[in-house]
């Protein structure tokens, strides 16, 4: 009962995801209009991280919800082996079909909302830039979940920076968008989601760089803060 109440906070929450985003850029664009572009980029700003302690606070509702697939991913590359088959075969999908879902309903009731990201460059420096960008914020969560996990303003705080940052980098080149299901939802009402350069810039380079991240992390990383933190328990 629990995993399956677990599927559809998948479900639910990666549907919210792929509107949260619209909705943002409707209310900004639409119904408000400001002569002055800085202040436009602030509240642009200021709604999107809100709009990710929102979210960061329906996953600690729902007890481990998520709306990425590579949140899961990495979570699933350091549990067992049965944990992984569960994330990969049933939480992952659960997310792509919320996500398609998501789309399709805001198609249908929003037409003007556009196509969703896209690929500007080539596929090689569009996978590299994906990957780039997954490697910096698994490398980012799996660091705040060690040293701030009891914190959920900070936490959220710098994570919410962090991933808007990463976004605003990667934003002209492929979307910024991190998220495998969010992409996987746009790109199935456009039909191109079977094509090789979504399978390789969207899927197959961030799930390497959140492997790469959790096993670099795992060796290079999370040693080094247990000395320290090791080192500076015995000055107390």
């Amino acid at each position: 009962m629990g995993r399956t109440k677990l599927l559809l906070s998948d479900f639910v929450l990666s549907f919210m995801w792929v509107w949260s985003g619209v909705l943002i850029r409707i209310f900004l664009f639409k119904y408000l209009s400001f002569a002055d572009a800085l202040l436009a980029e602030l509240l642009k700003t200021t709604l999107s991280v809100t709009n990710m302690f929102l979210f960061a606070f329906l996953v600690k509702v729902t007890r481990g919800g998520a709306y990425n697939p590579l949140t899961v991913l990495a979570d699933a590359i350091s549990g067992d082996f049965n944990n992984f088959l569960y994330c990969v075969g049933a939480r992952i999908p659960t997310q792509v079909i919320g996500s398609i879902v998501g789309v399709k309903l805001l198609i249908d009731t929003i037409p003007e909302v556009g196509q969703g990201p896209r690929l500007n460059v080539d596929i090689h420096q569009g996978a590299l830039t994906e990957g780039l960008l997954t490697f910096g914020i698994v490398i980012i969560s799996l660091g705040l979940a060690m040293k701030v996990r009891e914190n959920f303003f900070m936490k959220t705080w710098i994570s919410s920076l962090s991933k808007l940052t990463l976004h605003i980098l990667g934003s002209d080149f492929t979307g910024g968008c991190m998220n495998p299901a969010s992409v996987m939802g746009w790109a199935y009402a456009r039909g191109d989601h079977i094509t090789k350069e979504h399978i390789l810039v969207y899927w197959l380079a961030p799930i390497e760089a959140t492997i790469l991240a959790v096993w670099t992390f795992k060796f290079l990383v999370q040693p080094v803060i247990k000395d320290k933190t090791a080192s500076k328990s015995k000055s107390d």
